[in-house]
């Protein structure tokens, strides 16, 4: 077992910028955007009124889960649908009421796994897919991609981003993540790399409630059984019940501990503030 602190990092068409207060000050492309964030509890470098004249947008909560996007610079050209790239890869982005928009930009450490441990030869499940970031990563490197969401519309925006990044043949799956993985389990079914990002609460299709910490042994066990003998897996975790001794625990019920890495997701912003980005457990078996 091994613990770890693991940093991503920007690119030519992301950077954060400061964080603080609440809240957290990003560049995607050429928009820059203010977010909130629960974990930027600490002071900023640059103050509120400078982020203000920089920022394109910034979302302004009307309640927990939702809120409106306020147009800073009265600027009636400033996109709400842009496009930023990420290696030659093109993902669609627009500002949505739930604070989103449509990229976590510190998954970018995940990609670059992807890129090092998939090939042409290679089956990868995405589950929890979202917008298909990982899918269309994992598809560039020529393998066969099951990308697996229950939301419709975020299939067809990360079908948008797959067509954008001139490629196909991603397999679609509109289906809750968690019974098409045990229903994997009892094909058979066999996967070289797996990742998931699981939501820390919410609502299925039918009102049924979700909590991490509940169904997260059943998704580790139906893993455990899905990845292949010298497979990888990666689960993203943001609850903050969900602490990195309890994930250990979890892991080690399924997956040896030689295999294992914990690590805690930071970005470094380019005022030098460390921003908390949740728990990562990897499993590579050798």
């Amino acid at each position: 077992m091994l613990t770890e602190k693991q940093y991503s990092f920007p690119w030519e068409d992301y950077e954060l910028i400061d964080a603080g207060g609440g809240k957290k000050l990003e560049r995607f492309g050429k928009t820059l955007l203010i977010r909130p964030d629960l974990q930027a509890y600490f002071k900023p470098i640059m103050s509120f009124a400078k982020w203000i004249e920089m920022a394109n947008w910034e979302f302004v909560e009307i309640s927990k889960f939702q809120g409106a996007w306020k147009n800073l610079q009265n600027d009636e050209n400033a996109p709400r649908r842009w496009n930023i790239k990420f290696e030659g890869l093109q993902f669609n982005l627009e500002l949505t009421k739930y604070k989103h928009v449509g990229l976590f930009p510190e998954q970018a450490a995940n990609w670059k796994l992807i890129q090092e441990n998939i090939n042409n030869d290679h089956k990868f499940l995405n589950l929890f897919a979202y917008t298909g970031a990982a899918s269309i990563v994992a598809n560039k490197q020529g393998a066969e991609v099951y990308h697996v969401d229950a939301v419709k519309q975020v299939i067809a925006w990360a079908k948008e981003n797959m067509l954008s990044s001139n490629l196909s043949k991603i397999k679609w799956v509109l289906e809750d993540a968690l019974k098409f993985a045990q229903r994997e389990v009892k094909r058979g079914k066999q996967y070289n790399g797996i990742i998931m990002d699981p939501p820390a609460f919410g609502l299925g299709a039918k009102g049924e409630r979700w909590v991490i910490e509940d169904k997260l042994p059943e998704l580790l066990e139906a893993a455990s059984k899905l990845l292949s003998k010298s497979g990888f897996l990666i689960v993203n975790t943001y609850s903050p019940k969900l602490t990195l001794k309890l994930l250990e625990r979890m892991a080690l019920r399924h997956f040896d501990p030689l295999d294992t890495t914990l690590s805690e997701l930071w970005i470094k912003a380019k005022t030098g503030k460390d921003l908390f980005y949740g728990n990562i457990l990897k499993i590579r078996r050798k």
